[in-house]
């Protein structure tokens, strides 16, 4: 008789010499049991009827491989360029001798005066003099700069696991992963980079130690450890007026009088934008550019357009940065290429070259990837991106974060290192169990030379 074979139970009914009839009984020498498909067709089983006393007799067989179904991205920590950590602060000059902390060269109606750094000197006494002028004397007096000094300090970023001996034994035998501490240490530290970008993305209202707003999004939760996290860009790229802001819409609580309270004010050491109490106020020298329309009030959330983008970008070159890349959320990124779709111009394309230590690598190396532009800047994704988002406010797209990275950069003072002892190692006394324990730990700080190069849009839908 002549058998065809239709589907996977005939190709088993004729590879091992199965009855064709309610088949799929594999005879072994512990008795007839289950098919290979019995754990997955409960009606099969001992002549055709159920049996379900069979099902103890079937394994599923998972693999070794895990696969993960979570996007472990690293963006903001990678586009960041890598510095060794030599020592803990630095000083920056605040202000010209003549005319002003501004990006433009302020002229006005300031008498020149000696000792004192000019804001507003008059239009015919920033230099020129008479031959054979005289020193120290109307006209020629000496000025001189301001500067500042700002620090910082290393912060610890540690994550610990931990896996029996038993445990270790027994993922080698039966259905088993084989090599357990390979498995957790490869997700551990996929784990260990993904939360570092995570704190380099986190939100400015987090940082806020007074209780809360009631328009927070955490409500009356205080994050007290928050400093010690790596500086989140969200901080470094903010403005006193913006800080003000959300103090005044309730996101953050306020002190002295509607002044930003000092915790989420202060930045190396500084309370430069602590002196702001109004939208408007006279801005410092550690104010970034930060495009946030009136205000955070959910009526005054603005609708992204090429016109706020080219603002941004213009206002950071005339301060006299250079946006190296923007980054920001897949949403916003593509609410970008619908507006020059709409125009019929198209978002760009470029090649990224990572570089490493003062190494850079080469084209046609393929170490590259290409990203989408704009204005020949690259558009990284970043999928932890933060909104703006109150009480009264939850809608719009992913905040843009604009980074001359020559002044904005991580200080590594010690690089991440992979730590592990235990039974397996021949000392259990230095963990105090029967297993192991394990540990991954990097230490640096995010650090800016710079403020107003860098910039933000927010509060856009």
């Amino acid at each position: 008789m002549t058998q065809y074979i239709n589907t996977i139970k005939d190709l088993e009914a004729r590879t091992y010499g199965l009855s064709p009839v309610g088949g799929n009984q594999l005879l072994k020498g512990a008795g007839i049991v289950g098919g290979l498909v019995t754990g997955h067709d409960s009606a099969i089983g001992l002549n055709g009827t159920a049996g379900p006393n069979l099902s103890a007799l079937y394994n599923k067989i998972y693999g070794q491989k895990v696969w993960s179904m979570i996007n472990q991205e690293i963006n903001p920590l990678s586009v960041l360029p890598k510095r060794q950590y030599t020592q803990s602060g630095w000083r920056i000059m605040t202000r010209r001798p003549l005319g002003g902390a501004n990006p433009a060269f302020g002229i006005g109606t300031t008498t020149y005066s000696a000792g004192s750094a000019l804001n507003t000197p008059h239009a015919d006494e920033i230099g020129g003099v008479q031959e054979n002028h005289a020193l120290d004397s109307t006209g020629l007096q000496s000025v001189a700069p301001e500067y500042d000094t700002l620090f910082m300090s290393p912060k610890t970023v540690a994550h610990q696991f931990a896996y029996s001996e038993l445990a270790a034994e027994m993922a080698k035998i039966d259905d088993g992963i084989g090599d357990l501490r390979a498995i957790v240490r490869e997700d551990m530290g996929k784990l260990h980079a993904e939360v570092q970008s995570k704190m380099l993305v986190m939100p400015l209202e987090n940082y806020d130690l007074d209780s809360g707003g009631s328009g927070s999004p955490s409500g009356a939760q205080t994050y007290a450890d928050m400093e010690r996290n790596y500086t989140s860009l969200h901080k470094i790229i903010a403005t006193s007026a913006e800080i003000h802001e959300l103090a005044t819409q309730n996101i953050i609580a306020s002190a002295n009088g509607g002044a930003a309270s000092t915790d989420i004010s202060s930045l190396y050491g500084n309370t430069d934008r602590r002196a702001s109490t109004a939208m408007g106020s006279s801005v410092g020298f550690m104010d970034a550019e930060v495009n946030m329309g009136d205000g955070y009030a959910a009526t005054e959330q603005r609708t992204l357009t090429l016109s706020i983008l080219n603002s941004l970008i213009q206002n950071l070159r005339t301060n006299g940065g250079t946006p190296k890349v923007i980054l920001t959320g897949y949403d916003t990124i593509q609410a970008i290429a619908d507006l020059l779709q709409a125009q019929e111009r198209f978002i760009d394309g470029k090649e990224i070259i990572p570089t490493h230590g003062g190494v850079k690598g080469v084209k046609g190396g393929e170490v590259g990837f290409r990203v989408a532009t704009y204005m020949d800047i690259p558009l990284i994704p970043c999928k932890d991106m933060p909104t703006t988002t109150h009480d009264t406010l939850t809608t719009g797209v992913s905040d843009m974060l604009f980074l001359d990275t020559d002044h904005l950069w991580f200080a590594t003072l010690k690089p991440t290192q992979y730590f592990e002892d235990g039974i397996n190692h021949g000392n259990p006394f230095g963990v105090g169990t029967l297993g192991n324990k394990a540990m991954f730990r990097t230490m640096g700080e995010v650090g800016c030379s710079f403020f107003k190069g860098q910039g933000k849009i927010t509060n856009v839908k």
